[in-house]
């Protein structure tokens, strides 16, 4: 090379390197290169980060002087602290080389070679040419120069006898680089700004010889570590570098002792680290996916754990499976499986809906063709029963079978799983057909169970088995079978299915009435029995099914021998009565269960406790109770809060049921809480929402806030509860039960408060009188038990009436000759007699009113023409109790006379609506007068009704002149219109079609122009200042079919958005005549106001008004016509005691009519054919 080197400068561009690898395989912060021009003097590039393909670009250049020194030194080097460095780090490689040698490429880049390190050679690719002096460029290589000291030196010694060690596993050399990290650190206090690179250090190599077995103190190693993490917290240059290292520590140990614990934190950690090494990057490819991915699979190999801390570890692991990775099916699973098992253990329905959303991800990544699809498809059919199970919802239902046919499908019938999952299958079926009654579904249902239990056990084992080969330990030894063998028969699943067949059987018998599913089943349940030991949990109840069905087939056969069977097993269940009814007590509390389930074994309990006077019966009942309105309470809209009401055979009957018990026990104070409480529930649970919280604002304005605000959302996410798409649904109910779980905590915290420890509570006896404050309130109520009356006073305790004479079975009679009577009285002229109905009048008269009348007039001496209220349950409501009527002439020739002769009558559906009512008259605004008829509705909505906007007329001449007024007719009747005018009016007469629908109750309507108005429009509004609404159209005040004592109606609904006072009807109202019935009403209503007097209108006189007009017109309306017509008094149900006054009494008569006439007593000795009826009877209704 030409010229005078000692004359000229050099500069040096180091551009890349590559092959870089760090002979002690330690995770480098970076690397850099260090130009050593002499033995005190040294430039450092940039310490810049590996990338994948381990290389490194770099850019930078320095100038050199040549005269310093007549040769230089390349050194690559990795340092492990990407901030502030200790030491020089470790040598990648070394070269010495002269001036010379690096100006013999000319201009252009070449490549330096190295020793080779781990079987690769690091390169470098350098540039470098001679530059004039005066560039002056010494200066700043001056400014980089590094003094080294003792610290740096040590450490770098470490480094040194580390890469050694790793090398040539001496363990000398690991001694010696522990000794001189060792020594460092006694240098370096907590205080030191290099404390935590010594700690790595140090604790890198302990690791290092933890891992070849040369040292064994792990537990120092770890701490060490776990002291240099947090000196280095997040966003912190060496971060993510101490994460990984302390990673690898936890990793290595669980790997030799196996400790959970350490996988645990090595997760959380992961999750963490994960996001600081973005993928692509050095540490990703070179030891932090590995480090993951031990730990993914370690985890996945870990049993289920359901704990809080289990189920933190599997979201951990989802956490490090994100979409597209490979473990991310397997991460679903563990999660959804420890969510599952922690439902079943603690029954939290967010753990379940959480599961149902992890399994559908899961089925979503086995698309058609993928290996694992049909378990997925099981396990995700199996969430969804749990959850049916536990909430109800039949989409769940329908979803879970169309689930488990698939996975059928793809499962070879020889399957380890298959005989459970046919099992599985045939209980959603029979599940489905109990709530739907499908005969399709049950007979699919018992073609599964039989197909399992031809796969679960062998008959030939099963024969020895009932031969006395009683204890399962002999069966092995015997028959040589080991512990899996014997798992997979499942004898105690199998009598299980058997016993579900032996149900499914007796079901179907019950819907087609064949003998031979009815014998299969007998059969079947005798082989359930014989596989359940005496302590088996469900041993008592199929004692009792068993009975029953051999009770059934008595009645056909007569033979003595199924009698004498069925008593002995009814023996041997009621021997041990008390355990069983505490098996029901702690299976009706149990948490873990599903409120469906418990709410099955509640009513099991009840039912059982009654017929056998067990001392358990109030208590089952009120239980019973307790749990509907929690499972209701979970149902995040109205019509699928009806949907789970209605999804019980037999709850039906429970209030009055539950009163009867009450009843004959003496404990009549109870006996009206409990009808009370467990009636009109889907009102009291919609109004809680609308609770008046004044008295509240009062105590506590922060909380009465709170609570307001909570029940806006609450009633918001109830609106939000209708989607078809199950993800979208799941994750609307899991939002509505957060905000029930805040609006119930809330709830709590308020009774907390001085006065209102009864917030929201049922109320009590003593709460409830204060509906008889302005004249006695009649509850009617058919109990399947017994026929009898209580009756409230004013004060006191109540009095019981018995009423013989009425039965439940002669009351559904006398409900279904009414419908007939009335609908024969509207299609024959108005002169005709009734005689059909005039008989059934007084029928009614006779075997019911007359009896309260006695009491009215006698005991209570209740004036004549004072108030009276009617509250009719079940088949009552069918019934037009006001017009009860004797038809009888005296002897004097006057006559005899009627219920509303002698008092005027209202409706209301329970007490507390009525003082709920009596409050809400308190707040009064100016009156104003809607009148709202709609004669011509769209095509196909109903014919013509042509005295419509007659009656619209003549319900505005007797408007008051202080009133304002606003018609809504013809074409401005529209559904918009007509709710318009319920919110801002205080008063309404609606003259339209009226429409209940039996099926959906919600769905009843009034017919208006364009779109129906329909009862949940109407509920859906909050109108505090209205007062009353007189309903001139059909339908409007009868419930349905199915849920009789929820009162679901039009007129009901009118009352629960704010109306005080409601005229409705029974039936279909001929709008021909029901304009003289509205006329003489009005007439009635308004006849001591007058023009500019200043007397208010009174909605209190409605009842009477009503009572005048009903007499006015009995020569110009037919006797159907004039009974058409009811009032309600009624408002949105208080449950709160606080909403209700404390010194205020009722009273209140209650009616239980009997359904099933009792065998009579039989002794000991009686024959099998007494003692048979008695249990055909008895046990008829013993076991659902």
């Amino acid at each position: 090379m030409p010229g005078n080197l000692e004359e000229r400068y050099i500069r040096l561009e180091v551009i890349i390197g590559k092959n870089l690898r760090v002979p002690s395989w330690r995770f480098p912060a970076g690397i850099y290169v260090s130009i050593n021009v002499d033995s005190q003097k040294r430039w450092k590039s940039a310490i810049s980060v590996l990338s994948s393909d381990e290389s490194v670009a770099w850019g930078n250049t320095v100038t050199l002087s040549s005269h310093a020194s007549p040769a230089l030194s390349v050194e690559i080097r990795a340092s492990y602290e990407a901030g502030r460095m200790l030491g020089s780090g470790e040598v990648i490689g070394k070269l010495q080389m002269s001036w010379d040698e690096l100006l013999d490429h000319g201009d252009e880049p070449f490549n330096l070679s190295f020793p080779p390190v781990r079987d690769v050679h690091p390169s470098l690719t350098l540039k470098a040419a001679v530059v004039h002096a005066c560039d002056d460029e010494d200066s700043a290589l001056s400014d980089s120069l590094v003094v080294d000291s003792d610290i740096i030196r040590v450490t770098d010694a470490g480094h040194a006898r580390l890469a050694k060690y790793m090398t040539s596993r001496t363990v000398s050399h690991l001694n010696d680089a522990v000794q001189h990290f060792q020594l460092v650190l006694d240098q370096c206090p907590v205080s030191h700004p290099d404390h935590a690179a010594v700690l790595t250090n140090l604790a890198y190599s302990c690791l290092e010889g933890y891992i070849q077995n040369h040292l064994q103190d792990i537990d120092t190693t770890t701490s060490l570590f776990r002291e240099a993490l947090a000196l280095r917290p997040q966003g912190h240059p060496d971060h993510a570098s101490s994460l990984y290292n302390l990673i690898k520590a936890l990793i290595w140990r669980y790997s030799k002792e196996s400790t959970t614990v350490y996988i645990h934190e090595s997760a959380q950690l992961c999750c963490k680290l994960l996001p600081l090494c973005p993928e692509g990057t050095y540490p990703r490819s070179i030891g932090v996916n590995n480090a993951v991915s031990y730990v993914i699979s370690a985890c996945n190999n870990l049993p289920i754990d359901a704990s809080d801390e289990g189920i933190h570890l599997r979201r951990n692991i989802l956490e490090l499976c994100p979409m597209g990775h490979q473990h991310r099916l397997n991460a679903l699973d563990k999660l959804a499986w420890a969510l599952f098992t922690r439902f079943t253990e603690r029954g939290n329905i967010d753990d379940i809906d959480e599961s149902v959303h992890l399994r559908r991800e899961a089925v979503y990544l086995c698309p058609e063709g993928h290996s694992d699809r049909a378990g997925h498809l099981r396990h995700l059919a199996l969430s969804l029963m749990n959850r049916f199970n536990h909430e109800g919802k039949p989409n769940d239902l329908d979803e879970a079978i169309t689930l488990y046919e698939e996975a059928l499908h793809f499962r070879p019938v020889e399957h380890e799983f298959c005989g459970s999952l046919l099992d599985n299958i045939g209980a959603a079926f029979f599940a489905r057909f109990n709530k739907r009654g499908d005969i399709d579904d049950i007979t699919r249902a018992i073609s599964l169970f039989r197909e399992a239990l031809m796969l679960e056990l062998h008959q030939e084992i099963l024969k020895l088995y009932f031969c006395n080969l009683a204890n399962v330990d002999l069966l092995v030894q015997k028959f040589n079978f080991n512990m899996t063998a014997l798992k997979k028969y499942k004898i105690y699943q199998y009598s299980t299915t058997l016993s579900n067949l032996a149900v499914a059987l007796k079901s179907r018998y019950d819907k087609l009435n064949v003998s031979e599913d009815r014998n299969e089943s007998i059969d079947r349940y005798r082989e359930s029995l014989r596989l359940r030991r005496l302590d088996h949990p469900e041993r008592h109840r199929t004692l009792c099914s068993l009975s029953s069905v051999l009770c059934s087939r008595f009645k056909h056969t007569r033979k003595n021998e199924d009698a004498e069977e069925a008593i002995q097993l009814c023996r041997e269940a009621l021997a041990d009565l008390s355990s069983a009814m505490e098996h029901f007590r702690q299976s009706s509390i149990h948490p873990t269960e599903g409120f469906p389930r418990r709410i099955r074994v509640a009513i099991d309990w009840a039912r059982q406790a009654d017929i056998y006077q067990h001392e358990s019966a109030l208590e089952a009942y009120q239980m019973c109770f307790e749990l509907f309105d929690s499972h209701v309470m979970t149902r995040s809209s109205i019509i699928s809060r009806r949907e789970a009401a209605t999804a019980f055979h037999g709850a039906q009957s429970l209030p009055v049921d539950a009163a009867s018990c009450a009843i004959r026990r003496g404990n009549l104070r109870p006996a009206v809480e409990l009808v009370e409480q467990a009636r009109g529930q889907q009102w009291s649970l919609a109004s809680r929402l609308r609770t008046p919280l004044e008295d509240l604002e009062s105590a506590s304005p922060q909380l009465a806030q709170q609570l307001s605000e909570l029940s806006k959302r609450l009633s918001h996410a109830q609106g939000s509860a209708g989607t078809t798409d199950p993800a979208a649904a799941d994750r609307a109910a899991t939002e509505y039960r957060r905000l029930a779980r805040q609006w119930e905590a809330a709830v709590a915290e308020i009774r907390g408060l001085q006065g209102f420890s009864r917030f929201l509570l049922p109320p009590s006896y003593e709460d409830l009188q204060a509906a008889a404050r302005q004249g006695p309130v009649i509850i009617f109520i058919a109990s399947q038990y017994s026929c009898s009356a209580i009756i409230v006073p004013t004060s006191g305790d109540p009095h019981h009436v018995s009423l013989p004479s009425v039965s439940l079975t002669e009351l559904n009679n006398l409900k279904g000759r009414f419908a007939r009577a009335i609908r024969h009285a509207s299609i024959i002229g108005p002169k005709v007699p009734r005689n059909d109905l005039i008989v059934l009048l007084r029928t009614v008269w006779d075997a019911i009113m007359l009896p309260i009348v006695n009491v009215l007039e006698n005991v209570l001496e209740l004036k004549h023409r004072s108030r009276i209220w009617l509250c009719p349950t079940a088949a009552f409501t069918s019934i037009p109790l006001h017009a009860a009527h004797p038809f009888q002439t005296k002897s004097d020739g006057s006559k005899e006379p009627c219920l509303e002769d002698l008092y005027i009558c209202s409706y209301t559906p329970t007490l507390s609506a009525l003082v709920r009512s009596r409050q809400m008259m308190k707040r009064r605004v100016a009156p104003s007068f809607a009148t709202i008829g709609q004669g011509q509705p769209g095509a196909g909505k109903g014919k013509v009704l042509l005295a419509v906007d007659s009656e619209i007329k003549l319900v505005q001449k007797f408007v008051p002149a202080t009133a304002t007024r606003i018609n809504v007719s013809g074409g401005e009747a529209t559904r918009a219109g007509a709710l318009q005018a319920l919110e801002e009016n205080t008063w309404v007469h609606l003259a339209c079609h009226g429409k209940q629908d039996p099926t959906q109750p919600y769905n009843s309507h009034f017919v208006m122009r364009d779109e129906h108005l329909t009862l949940l429009d109407i509920m859906d509004k909050d109108i505090p200042h209205a007062e009353f609404a007189f309903l001139s159209a059909c339908h409007t005040a009868v419930g349905d079919e199915e849920t009789p004592d929820e009162v679901i109606h039009l007129a009901a609904g009118l009352q629960f958005s704010g109306f005080k006072s409601v005229i409705g009807t029974l039936w279909e109202v001929n709008d021909a005549v029901a304009k003289h019935v509205v006329e003489a009403f009005y007439k009635y209503m308004f006849m001591d106001l007058k023009d500019g007097t200043g007397v208010v209108m009174d909605c209190t006189r409605a009842a009477w008004a009503l009572n005048r007009a009903t007499h006015a017109v009995k020569t110009k309306v037919p006797l159907e016509q004039r009974m058409v017509f009811i009032h309600i008094d009624w408002n949105k149900v208080a449950s709160a005691v606080d909403e209700l006054p404390t010194t205020m009494t009722m009273c209140s008569i209650v009616f239980l009519s009997s359904r099933v006439k009792m065998a009579p007593s039989c002794s000991p000795r009686s024959d099998s054919n007494c003692r048979a009826e008695a249990l055909t009877t008895g046990l008829e209704i013993f076991i659902r």
